[in-house]
């Protein structure tokens, strides 16, 4: 059996945008998705500044790792404030929440 290594692959992740926002609809589909998303990426950021797995987070939080792949997966669940403030707190954060007036058009 051939010796398998587990070999990271870059994600472009600027790159992958440029080609994505050519396909008619997706632009649309990601900026109504642009907090969903924002929200996501400081989860995961948080995750990794704390030095967790997913398994480490979801056994602080009383969860399955399932549940935090899920939580961290932006646009496909809409979490609970308590979940969000159950998760900051697992990776050693706290959930800050502020409504910010609109601009004028």
């Amino acid at each position: 059996m051939a010796d398998l290594k587990f070999k990271p692959v870059r994600h472009q992740h600027d790159e992958f945008l440029a080609k994505a926002k050519q396909r008619a609809g997706f632009a649309e589909a990601y900026e109504s998705l642009e907090l969903e998303y924002a929200l996501a990426n400081q989860m995961l950021k948080a995750r990794a500044k704390a030095g967790l797995t997913q398994d480490a987070v979801a056994e602080r939080m009383g969860t399955t790792k399932s549940a935090i792949s899920r939580l961290e997966a932006a646009g496909r669940h809409a979490p609970s404030l308590a979940t969000l403030k159950k998760y900051a707190a697992a990776v050693g954060c706290d959930l800050q929440v502020k409504l910010v007036r609109q601009k004028s058009s």
